[in-house]
């Protein structure tokens, strides 16, 4: 009779198994390709907190104009030291709890990834054109 509670067992810990692991590709499907980016639209200067990553991630930006990106390195890991805006040939080291102000004037609408020195932390510039958004409401 041991034996096939154990049998029993061992068939309700592989379906237990099988569920927790369709959860947890469920989970990771969802973190990597269904998150929503939400672009937080800056004129003239946006304040970015570098904190485990960059906070807003995603920013967006119009074209042609003059935008100032103050990033504010709030944690200490050495790997947000630096910020990296390969499309625009920018590299800026971020001192701890000193603002860093980058001016961009982009020519070309498009998405623009900048990332951490060491390619670990990313964030994403989308620049508009506003000719091309005019009479266009939310």
């Amino acid at each position: 009779m041991t034996v096939g509670a154990c049998t029993i067992s061992n068939g309700m810990d592989k379906i237990i198994i099988t569920i927790l692991g369709a959860m947890g590709i469920l989970a990771t499907f969802w973190f990597f390709l269904m998150k929503r980016e939400k672009a937080v639209s800056g004129l003239g200067s946006i304040e970015i907190t570098v904190s485990g990553g960059y906070s807003p991630e995603v920013i967006s930006i119009p074209k042609g104009k003059t935008t100032k990106l103050n990033f504010t390195r709030k944690d200490p890991n050495s790997c947000l030291e630096e910020v990296i805006i390969g499309d625009f040939k920018i590299r800026k080291t971020l001192p701890l709890n000193e603002k860093v102000t980058i001016e961009l004037t982009p020519q070309n609408s498009g998405e623009f990834k900048y990332s951490c020195g060491m390619n670990m932390y990313h964030g994403k510039i989308i620049v508009v054109d506003p000719e091309l958004n005019r009479g266009i409401t939310p």
